[in-house]
């Protein structure tokens, strides 16, 4: 997990695929796992999250997600992403997804830039995230159904 502060026990890991269950459960989308089509391998998950951290844009929905490193430079990030798009704007009717990252994430930062989504202005301490670490400042991509649709069409 290069671009988080730390890495996750099993236990956490666990507790955390339990969470995503739950809220799938609940809502009907979330984080949903990826697996390879060829082998149907689990390489990392996928999806729509409201962030319960304050952020400065709260409230609002991210699109996030997390590969094993080997499944990195492959494609899986963007093509699933662009399904959670699909399941963002065209079921759940939401105006705009957001996605942010550490200012030094740059293959997150492609994967947004090939989704489509816009870079803001804006960068920002994030809360989760130690006041020593290099990680802390992120920066914050917008894409708008209106900006998703245009492209869907174009």
């Amino acid at each position: 997990m290069r671009y988080f502060p730390r890495r996750l026990t099993r236990a956490q890991s666990d507790a955390m695929a339990d969470r995503c269950a739950a809220l799938i459960a609940e809502n009907g989308w979330g984080f949903w796992a990826v697996e390879t089509c060829k082998d149907g391998r689990f390489i990392g998950f996928v999806g729509l999250h409201a962030p319960t951290v304050d952020l400065p844009f709260s409230p609002c929905i991210e699109i996030g997600w997390r590969l094993s490193r080997d499944a990195w430079g492959q494609g899986y990030a963007t093509e699933a992403a662009r399904e959670a798009l699909a399941v963002g704007f065209e079921q759940l009717q939401l105006h705009e997804i957001v996605a942010f990252t550490a200012l030094r994430n740059a293959r997150s930062r492609a994967v947004m830039d090939r989704l489509g989504m816009r870079e803001d202005a804006m960068t920002f301490s994030h809360p989760s995230v130690p006041d020593d670490s290099p990680l802390r400042v992120h920066c914050l991509y917008r894409l708008t159904q209106a900006d998703w649709a245009a492209r869907r069409l174009g």
